[in-house]
């Protein structure tokens, strides 16, 4: 290291490359700014620019921020940075997916170019106002995402205050938080809905895991990339692992004989993947998020019932029918509490096998025959 200067030192790396670096003392602390490498800023102007930076410090200025300040991202930038910081907090892609695109399609028309510390509370508020009392939860997750991404620009110091989070505090109307539901069919017409999907002409795939999905309560996720190796065909059980499911617990689904009758089914549909219900446009792949949805839309039923609306129905069909509470939220995953939850795997899973049974029995209206099936 060559001393240039009472504050200034040329760094030699051990690859040889050379950089000015001054060493100042800023509100108390040490900070080593660089200057740029050698020889493209020469000694004279490294001593300029050292110079300037200590009459700056000795007039109350910070060199070191005005540095970081030309370097501030805009707001697209540095919601880039901010989603993948939080992607490993996410239990799959499609939350950062429908994080981005919320961003995409209400805050980058307004903030996206811009440097985040030019961002104004007016800034936000011209996002947040236009949907605050029409879509009030979109409105929510939107300012919730921008207050991250700026919270994230204050602990870099780009910004000295976050302008969706107290600032807007009286600017925006408080709004009573409003609990929203899938739509649902009422549970006594799922049969018929069932018969309606089976006589579609979708693929034979998309038939199969939908009618699989309402027999078994699960998720539209869990039910697309369920794989053959997950299914105990002998003890008439699927067993999802834990990082498909949103609680992030392994979670064990009794099949009813009903259940068992669409997987003999499926069975000729094996194309390697291991996947039960591959799709029959994407050799190998699931079939995607939106299938199951087309087959509502085109049969009729989509503006009375989502895919996981029929979670819903099952569950008003436990509680109508006298189903006891724990049974009805371990089936659907949920978290059981008290001492019923400490027999899950064992007590617990055998109560929810009768039921699935008898949930089964509803749906088609007869008492399934046991079929056989075979690896």
């Amino acid at each position: 290291m060559y001393r240039a200067d009472p504050t200034l030192y040329l760094r030699i790396a051990p690859s040889g490359t050379k950089h000015w670096i001054q060493r100042l003392t800023i509100d108390g602390r040490r900070h080593d700014l660089g200057l740029g490498g050698f020889p493209l800023v020469s000694l004279v102007e490294a001593r300029e620019l050292a110079f300037e930076n200590r009459r700056k410090v000795r007039g109350g200025g910070n060199p070191l921020a005005e540095k970081r300040r030309a370097k501030v991202p805009t707001f697209r930038q540095a919601t880039a940075v901010t989603c993948e910081a939080l992607r490993p907090r996410w239990g799959n892609g499609r939350h950062g997916a429908d994080w981005t695109s919320s961003m995409e399609r209400y805050a980058f028309p307004i903030l996206g170019d811009l440097r985040v510390s030019r961002i104004r509370r007016e800034d936000v508020l011209r996002v947040l106002t236009p949907m605050w009392a029409r879509k009030p939860e979109t409105a929510r997750r939107v300012r919730q995402r921008i207050r991250s991404v700026l919270r994230w620009a204050h602990a870099h110091g780009y910004v000295e205050e976050n302008m969706a989070g107290e600032a807007l505090e009286g600017a925006l109307p408080s709004l009573t938080a409003r609990q929203t539901h899938f739509r649902a069919l009422p549970y006594p017409e799922v049969p018929k809905a069932l018969e309606t999907v089976n006589a579609s002409q979708s693929s034979v795939a998309a038939r199969l895991c939908f009618r699989f999905l309402v027999l078994t309560a699960a998720r539209s996720g869990e039910a697309r990339q369920a794989t053959w190796a997950e299914i105990d065909l002998d003890a008439g059980e699927w067993r999802i692992p834990g990082e498909r499911m949103k609680g992030g617990r392994e979670h064990r689904v009794p099949l009813s004989e009903a259940a068992g009758s669409v997987l003999a089914r499926a069975l000729p549909l094996k194309d390697g993947s291991g996947l039960v219900f591959p799709s029959p446009l994407r050799a190998g792949r699931p079939l995607s998020d939106m299938t199951l949805t087309k087959i509502l839309r085109d049969q009729g039923l989509a503006e009375r019932a989502t895919v996981h609306g029929f979670r819903s129905a099952f569950r008003d069909w436990c509680a109508e029918t006298g189903k006891p509470r724990e049974i009805a939220e371990a089936a659907l995953a949920h978290t059981v509490g008290g001492v019923e939850g400490a027999y899950f795997r064992s007590d617990l899973f055998a109560r929810r096998r009768v039921v699935m049974e008898q949930w089964a029995v509803f749906l088609t209206k007869t008492d399934t025959k046991a079929v056989r099936l075979h690896a």
